[in-house]
C-alpha cells in the first residue's frame, strides 16, 4: 500500500472485547476505498453490481489491514442459512456456501458482509480459535449463531471461554415489521414476542434484531457478549444499508464486512 493509499483501517470500528489478546479484527465501515456512486467507498460486496476490480481492491485492503494476503482472506457465498464451515486453508473453487466459518489456523482471516443484518465475530483466546458470522432475522431465528459456537467446539474451543461481539447492524427503531413477521418467531416460540415493540400502526412492530441475537448467544452459554450497537440504516455516512436504499429508491447497495485473523 502506498503512502497516499487510504487506509481501510481509519474507519474501522474496533470491539473492546476483542481488542489484543492474540487475534486482529475490523468492522470495516463503508470509508477508505475506491469504489464509486451508491457503493462509495470501502463496498465489499461481490454480490453487489459495483465494478468487480473495485470490489477486489477493496477486500485486498481489508486484507493488508489484517495483514494477511487477498487469498487468505475468506469470505463464503451468504445463503442466510444455519450453516457454519470449518476452514484451515484458503478456499479451493467455489466459496462454501454458508454463513459462518471458523478456524485454528493462523495465517487466515475470515469474513462475513452485511448491510444492516447481524455481522459478528467470535473468539476463544486460550483455544486459539476464531469465527466470523452472518446473522439476518432468518439465520438468526434458524440457529447460525449455534452452528457457529458448535463448530468452535469441534475446533478445540470452550463455549464459556468464547467471547462474541455483534457489529453494525440495523436497531429497533429503524426496522419496521408486519404482522406475518412476528407470527414466524412467535410460532417459533411465544416468547420472542418481547423482541417486538407495537408502532401505532396496525399489526405493524418493531423487531429489536440486536437484542434478539444477544438473547441467543446468551442463553447457548457463550462467555461474553459485546454488542457495538451501532445502526446502520441511521447512519448512511458510515454504514450501508440494504433497507435505506430501497426507501430512498436506489439501484443498489454496498456491503460492510466484519473480519478476525489470528496474530
Amino acid at each position: 500500500m502506498s503512502e497516499t493509499t487510504p487506509d481501510a483501517l481509519t474507519d474501522a470500528l474496533q470491539a473492546e472485547l476483542l481488542a489484543g489478546d492474540g487475534v486482529r479484527h475490523a468492522f470495516f465501515t463503508r470509508r477508505g476505498g475506491v469504489s464509486k456512486g451508491v457503493y462509495a467507498s470501502l463496498n465489499g460486496g461481490t454480490g453487489s453490481r459495483d465494478d468487480a476490480d473495485h470490489v477486489a481492491q477493496n477486500r485486498a485492503r481489508m486484507a493488508q489491514a489484517l495483514g494477511v494476503s487477498p487469498e487468505r482472506f475468506l469470505v463464503p457465498y451468504l445463503v442466510h442459512s444455519p450453516d457454519c464451515v470449518i476452514v484451515d486453508a484458503p478456499f479451493s473453487g467455489e466459496r462454501p456456501k454458508c454463513d459462518a466459518l471458523v478456524t485454528r489456523t493462523r495465517g487466515l482471516a475470515l469474513g462475513v458482509t452485511g448491510a444492516d443484518c447481524g455481522i459478528l465475530l467470535f473468539r476463544d483466546v486460550g483455544a486459539g480459535v476464531i469465527g466470523a458470522a452472518h446473522a439476518g432475522w432468518k439465520g438468526a431465528l434458524t440457529g447460525v449463531l449455534e452452528s457457529t459456537l458448535q463448530a468452535m467446539e469441534e475446533a478445540g474451543a470452550s463455549r464459556p471461554g468464547i467471547e462474541v461481539a455483534l457489529g453494525p447492524t440495523i436497531a429497533r427503531d429503524s426496522y419496521e415489521v408486519g404482522p406475518e413477521f412476528v407470527a414466524r418467531f412467535t410460532d417459533v416460540d411465544a416468547a420472542y414476542a418481547t423482541f417486538f415493540s407495537p408502532n401505532g400502526r396496525d399489526g405493524h412492530a418493531q423487531f429489536d434484531l440486536p437484542a434478539f441475537i444477544g438473547a441467543r448467544l446468551v442463553a447457548a452459554g457463550v462467555g461474553r457478549f459485546e454488542n457495538l450497537a451501532r445502526d446502520t440504516y441511521a447512519d448512511d455516512a458510515l454504514f450501508y444499508s440494504y433497507r435505506r436504499s430501497v426507501h430512498r429508491g436506489e439501484p443498489d447497495y454496498g456491503r460492510l464486512v466484519a473480519a478476525i485473523a489470528l496474530d
